[in-house]
């Protein structure tokens, strides 16, 4: 079974929709088959503008936001989510590549509920994801 067609029966089977948010296609890819084998269903998206749009068009359970994106970087696209009424119920989960100190404060006050630091285990990223789904 190719890629397309098992993220196409997974969209439309049950199961809650992340949206994956990372300027790179290999990174969305890995993430996106990793959540659908995990039984979630998945959208992607490649720069800011387009989540800010698709979140808006699709209602996501929860966006995986990179933070370092083109057009809108993902601090901008997760402060306009936050803003809005129709999205900022959607708990995000910064990934990113930058581990300074503070960087995860900065993250959760631009208004992520969460922040991963890249690379990271499929699993430990799935995990976060559940617990944000459960708490929410």
């Amino acid at each position: 079974m190719t890629r397309e067609s098992l993220v196409a029966r997974m969209m439309t089977e049950a199961g809650q929709l992340v949206l994956v948010v990372d300027d790179y296609q290999d990174a969305r890819e890995l993430y996106a088959e990793y959540f659908v084998l995990s039984g979630f269903r998945v959208a992607e998206a490649s720069n800011g503008a387009e989540a800010v749009e698709k979140a808006l068009e699709l209602a996501p359970d929860v966006i995986l936001m990179d933070l370092s994106l083109p057009e809108i970087d993902g601090w901008e696209a997760t402060r306009r989510l936050k803003a809005n009424r129709q999205t900022k119920h959607i708990p995000v989960v910064a990934l990113t590549s930058h581990a300074l100190a503070g960087f995860s404060d900065s993250a959760k006050k631009a208004g992520c509920d969460a922040v991963i630091t890249k690379p990271c285990l499929p699993d430990r990223l799935v995990g976060e994801v559940r617990r944000l789904l459960e708490s929410s």
